[in-house]
């Protein structure tokens, strides 16, 4: 039987996602193995961002600065909005880089089940920008759940009186997906958003 900050330290790992109870004692045997390397990097790396994290006050993205580095950076294209509904999203498509505008993190989406409300969300931040001018279009970039969809439609409807342009990302056939293994609502979506052969 392992020792009671052991078992602490598993049981804090096993709730990260992706990781069960197997994985995170797994994980905590390799640091202690390599206690003087890996699990002291791991300590001194928790604690400086535990420091120096903060929420941006603009888009509402994590970093070590406030405003944070995408909404400091001026190659960035400020025409060009992004809204999505968690830091993870945005992380995503920046990681791609094929987006080169800013953007906007509701902090999650709304969900009458979930009782997550309009006012729950930073919806009153992202009007506030668009209503400062300068925004040309906005892009939504909500999850393909109805939950999702239900959010991508109240922000068009909420922007109906601003002179932006709103688009949404597309949704349907993966990359490399065969049809005989997806779903109805995927194959719908894709139905419904096609396009003519270039």
């Amino acid at each position: 039987m392992a020792s009671q900050e052991i078992e602490t330290l598993t049981a804090a790992l096993s709730r990260l996602p992706g990781l069960g109870p197997r994985s995170a004692r797994r994980a905590v045997l390799w640091l202690i193995k390599r206690r003087e390397t890996a699990l002291v990097q791991l300590v001194d790396a928790l604690g400086a961002v535990r420091e120096a994290l903060v929420e941006c006050g603009v888009c509402g993205n994590v970093d070590t600065t406030d405003p944070c580095a995408i909404c400091a950076d001026p190659r960035r294209d400020a025409r060009s909005l992004c809204v999505v509904e968690e830091v993870a999203d945005l992380w995503a498509l920046d990681r791609a880089r094929l987006f080169t505008g800013k953007y906007h993190v509701l902090g999650g989406r709304l969900s009458a089940l979930d009782g997550v409300r309009p006012e729950d969300l930073a919806f009153d931040g992202l009007l506030h920008r668009i209503a400062a001018g300068g925004v040309d279009e906005v892009v939504l970039a909500m999850n393909a759940t109805l939950e999702g969809q239900t959010t991508a439609h109240y922000i068009a409807e909420r922007l109906e009186n601003f002179p932006v342009r709103v688009t949404q990302l597309a949704h349907g056939l993966p990359v490399g997906g065969e049809l005989d293994y997806l779903d109805e609502g995927t194959l719908a979506q894709a139905i419904r958003a096609r396009r003519p052969v270039s």
